[in-house]
């Protein structure tokens, strides 16, 4: 039993810039497979909310205008993943964002899996890549629809009347945070701290990539086939 468990309980981390579909990806593994989706804005948010001791020190640090410490981060990862759901397997979306959490997951990890029978490191790590210009369209295109939250994007599935919602006929938005200099500013930040990562999983020959300018499906069907083929999962 132990074996078997070993064999299908594979974390698995996606990686990818803002605007690759990685959130989607991660709620498809999830149903899939059944595995949680811990992301850590997820669990930021929780914790602030909850008034935990860890989102305590976390409102603190963002009070004052400071990013979140890799520390502080990793000890909330620790937490959620001690919870008993993640013991078949879990999927990280959005984590590790620096090549620093990267290594405090190696470190956690081999004290997680300590009693299974792994010739090597657990993880399946898959890259979802974009390319960069393609990224700017996808995420400068997005519009938000005002009431109801629907989602546009005039490059690649406009609504039928300019800047008016299709289900509604409220006006639809750019939000701040989908602006252009934003949105730069953004791509350039995971440049500098999280392409890292990726090459740091690439060193470990742990890294596999999937093109995310397939059709959404395809990229699916190549993340399945991927994780089916280090836990021989089926999702049935």
């Amino acid at each position: 039993m132990a074996e078997e468990s070993a064999r299908r309980a594979r974390p698995i981390v996606l990686l990818g810039s803002p605007g690759a579909g990685k959130g989607t990806q991660a709620k498809r593994v999830s149903a899939q497979y059944g595995y949680p989706q811990i992301s850590t804005g997820d669990l930021l948010r929780d914790n602030v909310q909850r008034e935990t001791p860890l989102g305590a020190k976390a409102k603190d640090v963002m009070s004052r205008g400071e990013l979140v410490s890799d520390g502080l981060v990793c000890d909330m990862v620790e937490e959620r993943l001690a919870q008993p759901d993640c013991q078949n397997g879990f999927i990280l979306d959005g984590f590790p964002r620096t090549s620093a959490q990267a290594e405090w997951l190696d470190a956690f990890l081999e004290r997680f899996f300590e009693n299974f029978p792994f010739e090597h490191c657990p993880l399946i790590v898959i890259l979802i890549d974009v390319d960069y210009n393609e990224l700017l369209l996808r995420l400068t295109g997005r519009r938000t629809c005002l009431a109801n939250g629907h989602i546009y994007n005039v490059h690649f599935q406009p609504p039928r009347v300019d800047d008016i919602c299709d289900v509604d006929g409220s006006k639809l938005v750019i939000r701040n945070d989908d602006r252009e200099e934003v949105i730069r500013e953004r791509l350039a930040a995971y440049e500098r701290q999280t392409r890292p990562v990726a090459d740091y999983y690439q060193a470990h020959a742990a890294l596999f990539t999937v093109d995310g300018s397939l059709p959404a499906d395809e990229v699916t069907a190549r993340i399945f086939a991927r994780i089916e083929s280090c836990t021989g999962a089926d999702g049935n």
